[in-house]
């Protein structure tokens, strides 16, 4: 076990560094991970070796995938169910916008441009389709907007988005069978079930210190993950569901979300999002650089092209819709999945997969640093004070029309 604890204290010393860069550069915490994974695997590769960081040890991946998982079910349980209810326009057609446009955009361009053929072609359409729930949900926690209308809108429109990218993937590359309609199935029983049998269960089993509320969790979001891969779907697909139909039981317990946060941010998410970082590959992409910089155009300009308007006419200003477009245009799991997915089924070549993996990760960085550092919303922020008003503390929300447009709640 000697050389698992080393390589443990390894990457959270990793995490710790990232941490304070984080806070002495005012960024996500995420996205420091990221970039310190790939410039750690450049350094540590150089100097000792790439095998030494270890990002395919099993229990490597098995903590990043965990990480993964219960980060997209924090995102789902963060979702107001009245609040979804009332902007499910806005999120739904913006999702729908940074999916189609990117998707059908980036393959026509790398089929047309770049002269891939036809089912490469559509895989990077997939690939770049995407949004990333882990770093929207990251940036959102960091600048507390995941408390406001506008932050749980944005995650309703991400959870559209890769919606759409699931779908996709599924339609064009894995015919639906059998497993997946079992998976359906199941699916369907168990979304319906939970939020009738979590709270009676937590009401009469929970509040004592076996943490019987996280193991429950824990049960439900693995147990639904393996079946997700069994049916050839992803793990984080059905974690975003069950954190949804939650959202109304688990989201309102803050004393239990924030021991899953500290689960989840002090342990689980530095080894998924150090370990994207590693994937991307610095002298590959100084030795080709075109594919890289022409999907991330690509990629920037068609959600440009289909988020923005759609701000625009829900009424967000400028600067609002500027934020939501950049973040919209933000990816990492699906389009690191959704790769990896060709290039095991031989889809994609391996300078195709770096080409694109590299342009995911990337997009993972750049439109949140520049999101971040010209376009945040300061006036969306949640105030110390309007935090401690009466309605605040008691769980009342102000209702809004638009993204972020505050309204007189009796129009509604």
């Amino acid at each position: 076990m000697t050389g698992v604890w080393a390589l443990a204290s390894l990457w959270l010393g990793l995490a710790l560094i990232a941490s304070l860069f984080s806070i002495w550069f005012r960024v996500s915490t995420a996205l420091s991970e990221i970039i310190v994974g790939t410039v750690a695997q450049l350094i540590i590769g150089a100097v000792v070796g790439s095998a030494v960081l270890g990002t395919d040890e099993s229990w490597v991946k098995f903590l990043s995938g965990i990480g993964a998982i219960v980060l997209t079910f924090l995102a789902g349980a963060e979702l107001d169910p009245q609040v979804f209810k009332l902007k499910w326009k806005e999120a739904a057609t913006i999702g729908l916008a940074s999916f189609l446009f990117p998707f059908l955009g980036c393959a026509a361009a790398a089929h047309y441009l770049l002269g891939w053929n036809v089912m490469p072609s559509w895989l990077a359409g997939v690939a770049m389709s995407t949004t990333s729930v882990a770093v929207v949900y990251a940036v959102m926690l960091e600048f507390g907007f995941n408390t406001t209308e506008y932050g749980k809108t944005i995650l309703a429109a991400c959870f559209v988005t890769d919606l759409g990218t699931v779908v996709a993937l599924g339609l064009i590359f894995a015919p639906f069978t059998i497993k997946t309609l079992i998976f359906l199935g199941v699916g369907a029983v168990v979304f319906t079930v939970l939020p009738w049998l979590t709270p009676r269960f937590f009401k009469r089993y929970g509040g004592r210190p076996s943490e019987l509320e996280t193991k429950f969790l824990l049960f439900c979001l693995l147990g639904m993950g393996a079946l997700a891969a069994w049916a050839d779907s992803e793990a984080v697909l059905p974690a975003y569901l069950i954190g949804m139909v939650l959202a109304g039981t688990v989201g309102k317990d803050h004393a239990l979300v924030r021991r899953l946060r500290t689960l989840t941010f002090g342990l689980l998410t530095p080894f998924y999002f150090i370990r994207a970082g590693s994937f991307v590959s610095i002298p590959a992409l100084i030795a080709a650089p075109a594919a890289f910089f022409f999907f991330l155009i690509i990629k920037i300009a068609t959600k440009v092209i289909g988020v923005y308007p759609v701000t625009r006419l829900f009424g967000s200003p400028n600067q609002e819709a500027m934020y939501t477009t950049l973040l919209m245009s933000t990816g990492l799991t699906f389009g690191t999945i959704s790769s990896l997915f060709g290039l095991s089924h031989g889809i994609i070549d391996k300078s195709q997969y770096s080409a694109l993996v590299a342009t995911v990760i990337a997009s993972a960085v750049i439109p949140t640093v520049i999101a971040n550092a010209f376009y945040l919303p300061h006036h969306l922020r949640p105030s110390s004070e309007a935090e401690d008003t009466p309605a605040r503390q008691a769980g009342v929300v102000p209702i809004q029309h638009g993204i972020g447009k505050s309204v007189d709640p009796g129009g509604v």
